[in-house]
């Protein structure tokens, strides 16, 4: 018993310093959100002496970064539809029907994720001024309507689901489409839950593709917004503070998504389907 005790507090030493590390540039962005700027340019000074709430206020109501806030959720929430559609209905092609050359298509698409992502920037770039989408939500959308990580993701997870239930169903005479909503998402819906987070995060933190697109103002995302809104003035003119709290007020709904789908994620994360051997 007491060597049992003597290993729980063991662990949770060691979880609490590494929670304590990973915790630490996050609580030291709220911090300094709360701080003045020459506060914050004092190293010597950790916590605020007066918490200067003020830094929120203004950056709410008198910034534009809830806009920018507002196009990164709006054009985040349809990519990761998009890319749920089109990954799962590729991925169900891949997995559960026979065709000539079926390998090879696998092994091109997986072949195309080795690319450098900047390496497509200028055909995607090309592609979209022919489409005249450039400077556009559109062209941000569509741009990243496919996901090749996805695909591999939610093939590791169909390949799971017994063939057998899928050609079951089949005879039954449901189509692919009622087969594929209505057998295998069910089953597999903890690795859409994951892509979708994972889809999520990287499109509203996406900052170099948008750049190279967008030139309006009304039309930047989170990362774009808060570069060109605050540090325009250079390190030493920067509003460090209004930075922070910017900064803090982008992660909220990334939390709030987490902390409503983390069951499902780590489930995803570990390839489970739903279904017991």
């Amino acid at each position: 018993m007491k060597e049992n005790k003597i290993k729980l507090v063991l662990k949770f030493a060691v979880l609490l310093v590494v929670s304590l590390f990973t915790a630490f540039p996050f609580i030291w962005m709220i911090l300094s959100a709360l701080k003045t700027k020459a506060e914050i340019m004092n190293v010597g000074a950790f916590f605020p002496a007066v918490p200067q709430w003020s830094n929120f206020i203004s950056v709410i109501f008198h910034s534009p970064l809830p806009g920018y806030i507002v196009n990164s959720l709006w054009v985040s929430l349809v990519v990761v539809a998009l890319q749920i559609i089109t990954g799962a209905m590729i991925t169900y092609a891949m997995v559960f029907l026979e065709f000539k050359g079926k390998n090879a298509l696998f092994a091109i698409v997986m072949g195309t994720y080795m690319l450098p992502v900047a390496a497509t920037y200028i055909p995607s770039y090309i592609i979209l001024s022919r489409w005249n989408l450039l400077d556009t939500m559109t062209g941000l959308i569509v741009s990243s309507s496919v996901s090749i990580f996805g695909i591999f993701l939610l093939r590791q997870s169909f390949m799971q689901v017994p063939k057998g239930l899928v050609e079951a169903a089949r005879i039954d005479g449901g189509s692919h489409f009622r087969i594929l909503w209505e057998i295998i998402c069910p089953m597999t819906k903890s690795s859409f839950i994951t892509f979708g987070l994972m889809s999520f995060i990287s499109t509203y933190n996406n900052y170099m593709w948008p750049s190279l697109i967008t030139k309006s103002s009304e039309k930047y995302l989170v990362s774009q917004g808060l570069r060109s809104f605050f540090i325009e003035g250079g390190a030493y003119g920067t509003e460090w503070a209004l930075v922070m709290a910017g900064s803090a007020l982008i992660v909220v709904p990334l939390l709030i998504l987490f902390a409503f789908t983390q069951k499902w994620f780590i489930n995803g994360i570990g390839g489970d389907t739903g279904m017991k051997g």
